[in-house]
């Protein structure tokens, strides 16, 4: 752990809490002593808090003078970190704090993840409510838990007594952008069910793989192939021209990941179009090569034979409904913004497919900024399986922040912004889920904005926060506070 490596740093105060910070183990789901950290800070400052049993914090600070009528402004982060470290790093994250280590404008951690996401969050809000000399509203500090493992501290966080309807989220990274919007979503699995029966044949198994795959909130835009779909795409085309069953189709991992490798097992009727059936597979592996020269350039669609064999494989009626289920389940970019120019406003991955002893299921990450398209892509997926005779089943749900087309508080930072830089700030939205979303929908008429210093590879140990971004973000949010009068 370390000890006033940070001291000589400005802004002073920021950098003493969030070394403070950096010395108290604070993971995702260990965030009792953060939060603790958090009450004493507000008893020995005489602020009225709350602490509720998931270890989020509320803190209230009055208006300076001349602001104690202004309009109160939330100042939000999260309480835990994402814990990573280099394989030779001995490091306890449940019990030890933090090395730091300054490096140029860097500060970076011994061999482990930093927390600046969002500890700097924690340190900017309680340098604020420590001071005497800045200018500034009513201050509501909110500090979630476990938002890096689902957003779950801001999800049971009762917001009943905030009675902010402006919020400052310090839980971005790259400065010089404002977050406006986010998607909401979902993950949702279609079930079909399936027939099995004894059927004899030539087993024949298809793999399409070597894709690039990707993140389906921050890459589904690149139009990279999706292995469960094109598999969908291949099975029909085949079963145009030959006589088969399937025995099991299954690839991906995760419903937010694009899958990179499918696999699809059969028995052909006729073991004679052996070699027909081998053909159109390097046919349609050409196609393919061709049409994702650029997008997945490494794309590879085989087959292999077994000999002769009598195995469970699925009715030519449930063979019927699986491939037409493939075929026709949505996918990729639905809709684009109309708001904000090269933004993905609807999106749906089937990020894993899976034949189970009973019924397919394909599972979907939904995303969508804007609520009622989510609900419609649902509908669109439950549509198609009851006309198949399944169903399908959601979880995970979290909603959208929707973009405001006026937003005060947007304004007045942009203005701001474009003073102290001299350019105009990115105005920007993010194709997946932030807590802003939560705060939104349970602060009915909230106009917030998301920001930050420059941190550099987060989540992984090579994690770094600039100290330069760092005081310029700080003069940045006391003029925005001093303006919100």
């Amino acid at each position: 752990m370390s000890n006033n490596i940070l001291s000589n740093l400005e802004p002073k105060s920021v950098f003493n809490y969030f070394e403070q910070i950096c010395s108290i183990p604070h993971g995702s789901r260990n965030t009792k002593q953060i939060s603790d950290f958090c009450v004493s800070f507000a008893k020995e400052h005489n602020l009225k808090y709350s602490q509720d049993e998931s270890n989020n914090i509320i803190i209230w600070k009055d208006g300076t003078n001349g602001y104690e009528n202004s309009p109160s402004v939330i100042i939000q982060g999260h309480l835990d970190m994402v814990c990573e470290k280099e394989h030779n790093c001995d490091i306890d994250f449940e019990k030890d704090g933090l090395s730091l280590i300054v490096d140029g404008d860097d500060i970076h951690a011994d061999r482990t993840t930093l927390g600046g996401d969002d500890g700097i969050a924690v340190a900017f809000a309680l340098a604020i409510l420590d001071s005497t000399d800045i200018p500034h509203p009513p201050i509501e500090a909110v500090f979630t838990v476990d938002e890096e493992i689902g957003m779950l501290g801001a999800a049971s966080l009762d917001c009943s007594p905030l009675k902010s309807r402006i919020m400052l989220n310090l839980d971005s990274e790259d400065e010089g952008s404002l977050l406006v919007s986010c998607a909401g979503g979902v993950s949702t699995t279609a079930h079909l069910p399936l027939t099995f029966e004894k059927t004899n044949g030539l087993t024949a198994e298809i793999t399409i793989s070597g894709l690039v795959g990707g993140h389906s909130g921050t890459e589904i835009n690149k139009d990279r192939a999706n292995s469960n779909r094109l598999m969908g795409r291949t099975l029909y085309a085949l079963s145009k021209k030959y006589d088969f069953s399937l025995v099991s189709v299954n690839g991906g991992l995760k419903d937010n990941a694009i899958p990179n490798k499918t696999t699809a097992v059969l028995i052909l009727t006729d073991a004679g179009v052996k070699d027909a059936f081998a053909s159109s597979v390097s046919e349609m592996n050409d196609t393919y090569k061709h049409e994702y020269a650029v997008t997945d350039p490494s794309l590879s669609a085989t087959v292999s034979f077994s000999d002769n064999t009598s195995t469970d494989a699925m009715t030519k009626q449930s063979t019927k409904a699986f491939i037409t289920a493939l075929v026709n389940l949505p996918g990729g970019v639905h809709r684009m913004s109309h708001d904000i120019d090269g933004l993905v406003q609807t999106s749906l991955n089937m990020g894993i497919l899976k034949t189970t002893e009973n019924e397919m299921q394909a599972s979907f990450s939904i995303r969508s900024s804007v609520s009622s398209e989510k609900f419609m892509l649902m509908d669109m997926i439950s549509c198609l399986m009851d006309s198949l005779g399944g169903y399908i089943t959601n979880f995970g749900a979290y909603p959208a922040w929707e973009f405001k087309k006026e937003s005060h508080l947007r304004d007045v930072m942009s203005e701001v912004f474009e003073e102290q830089y001299g350019y105009k700030p990115i105005i920007n939205a993010l194709h997946a889920g932030v807590e802003c979303g939560l705060f939104s929908e349970k602060l009915p008429g909230l106009d917030c904005v998301s920001f930050g210093p420059a941190i550099y590879d987060i989540h992984t140990a090579k994690e770094r926060l600039s100290i330069e971004s760092v005081l310029r973000t700080w003069k940045f949010t006391l003029e925005v506070l001093k303006r919100l009068k």
